[in-house]
């Protein structure tokens, strides 16, 4: 449903809710008032969106997914700040199935933008991931330093801790195989 008509719809139930109490059906007025409120509430936050990060917890991909595929069109049904978490939750789930192909959601999550830094630094430890597992260090690195700097709160300071150690293994198997000649 797309945005304005929630709004709208939210308008609606509001006044129903004024008249009823006006008239002095309070209970009635009441449950109509916490209706439109929940509408309002949906306005901001997609329930498709709330109950894929659900399943998301729940770690039941599946049905994660099949509520994001439910989301014909995100520029008409989401808000324009929650487009990169749209990007990123897909991205989270894709990850799973195909790591590499994860890359353009996450990339895409933090170019539309993101308000919870933790959101950032997981977007931002997962394209470290991809680097690494890229062979490319560089880039990693750069990821990495970029995901610790994003998480204030310490949320994924024991995954990226996880992450540097085995980008020193990674260095240890790079010396190791160039050091040794097979004859």
């Amino acid at each position: 449903m797309p945005n304005f008509l929630r709004l709208i719809i939210a308008f609606a139930l509001l006044g129903c809710s004024v008249a009823l109490m006006i008239f002095g059906h309070w209970g009635w007025g009441i449950l109509v008032l916490l209706l439109a409120i929940i509408v309002v509430v949906t306005f901001f936050f997609n329930e498709k969106m709330l109950i894929a990060q659900y399943y998301l917890r729940k770690e039941n991909m599946d049905k994660a997914e099949s509520w994001l595929k439910s989301i014909k069109n995100y520029e008409t049904e989401l808000l324009k700040a929650q487009h990169g978490y749209y990007h990123l939750l897909i991205g989270l789930i894709e990850s799973r199935k195909a790591p590499m192909q994860s890359e353009k959601y996450f990339k895409k999550a933090l170019s539309l933008g993101m308000t919870m830094d933790h959101n950032i630094a997981l977007a931002k430890l997962s394209l470290a991931g991809i680097a690494m597992a890229k062979r490319n260090k560089r880039e990693a690195t750069m990821y990495l330093q970029e995901a610790k700097k994003a998480d204030k709160n310490k949320l994924l300071a024991e995954q990226i801790k996880m992450m540097q150690g085995q980008m020193s293994q990674l260095d240890k198997t790079v010396v190791q195989t160039r050091g040794f000649r097979p004859r």
